[in-house]
């Protein structure tokens, strides 16, 4: 079958339309990062990895570069991934000045017995095996300084994207799912994200498919979104059914919003957000698909 690569860069109050076109932009540059590596090598954890480290480049998007600052007006981000065809995966929390958390997080799935790796442990963990710490605030940016006061003084409007992630699927229906995030604006200090829980932010399961969510992270936590999308899938539902169902039940049990991106084994596709807006795209078929509002969908030929 055809391989298919799917991202998002966030779901949340996005209202200003330069904004939302700058996102479309970011996201379908990212699938066709990741669609790149996919087609030429096949490996589907390098082109999910690829496609969150362009995101974490573009300070527009809620992770690496673009992060929320907590109350200390320090960068903290959380990153996951997740391979479907034996359940590996690795998660980092809490870490400060690692340009891309989302291939530390591979690297704890790759070199340690463990799954996930938190604050000071994790960045030593990073310097032991080489990848490079940046000075302390290399990655705070005037935007998101600005954004730290306007939450301190109650009058937060975020206009960026959130949590980013891709998923894919090989042509053998092997799937994997990487997403990644700098957190909640004027969160405390040391808080933990949905995006660092396996099966909250990201699942993938060979059998069933994968899942990569953004939102309110604590909501998406206490619902365990990610795996109640592939649960949904194994009980019979599409990936766009089961997608909205849970996004649904979500937003109606805990009283807030989320988005989530699904792929089953076969390359069906599911988007749906209970936010105003969600930056997505994947590419199928030689076609890239796209969207950020609700019942929008964009296609282009490559």
């Amino acid at each position: 079958m055809q391989p298919v690569i799917l991202v998002h860069g966030g779901a949340g109050i996005i209202k200003d339309d330069i904004v939302a076109k700058k996102l479309i932009d970011g996201v379908k540059a990212a699938a066709l990062e990741g669609y790149r590596i996919l087609e030429s090598t096949g490996n589907i954890v390098d082109a999910v990895e690829a496609a969150v480290v362009l995101m974490e480049s573009n300070e527009l998007f809620n992770a690496g570069l673009g992060s929320c600052l907590n109350l200390e007006g320090e960068v903290e981000m959380d990153a996951s991934i997740m391979v479907g065809s034996d359940l590996s995966a690795g998660a980092v929390t809490v870490v400060k000045d690692i340009e891309h958390p989302i291939s530390l997080a591979r690297c704890v799935m790759e070199k340690t017995s463990h799954v996930l790796l938190a604050g000071e442990g994790a960045v030593k963990f990073a310097k032991d095996h080489g990848y490079q710490v940046l000075p302390p605030g290399s990655l705070v940016t005037e935007r998101t300084k600005s954004n730290l006061e306007r939450v301190r003084q109650k009058l937060a409007e975020s206009q960026v994207g959130g949590t980013v992630g891709a998923i894919a699927v090989d042509e053998f229906g092997h799937v994997a799912a990487a997403t990644s995030t700098g957190g909640r604006e004027g969160k405390l200090a040391g808080r933990s994200s949905d995006t660092c829980m396996i099966g909250s932010g990201t699942y993938a399961d060979d059998n069933v498919g994968a899942v990569s969510t953004t939102g309110h992270g604590e909501t998406v936590a206490k619902f365990c979104l990610a795996h109640a999308i592939i649960k949904a899938m194994e009980n019979g539902k599409s990936a766009q059914d089961a997608t909205n169902k849970c996004v649904e039940a979500m937003t109606e049990r805990l009283n807030n919003t989320a988005g989530a991106i699904t792929l089953s084994k076969d390359g069906s596709v599911g988007i749906g957000f209970s936010t105003n807006r969600m930056s997505w795209a994947y590419i199928k078929d030689n076609e890239i698909h796209f969207g950020i509002d609700h019942n929008e969908h964009n296609v282009e030929s490559l």
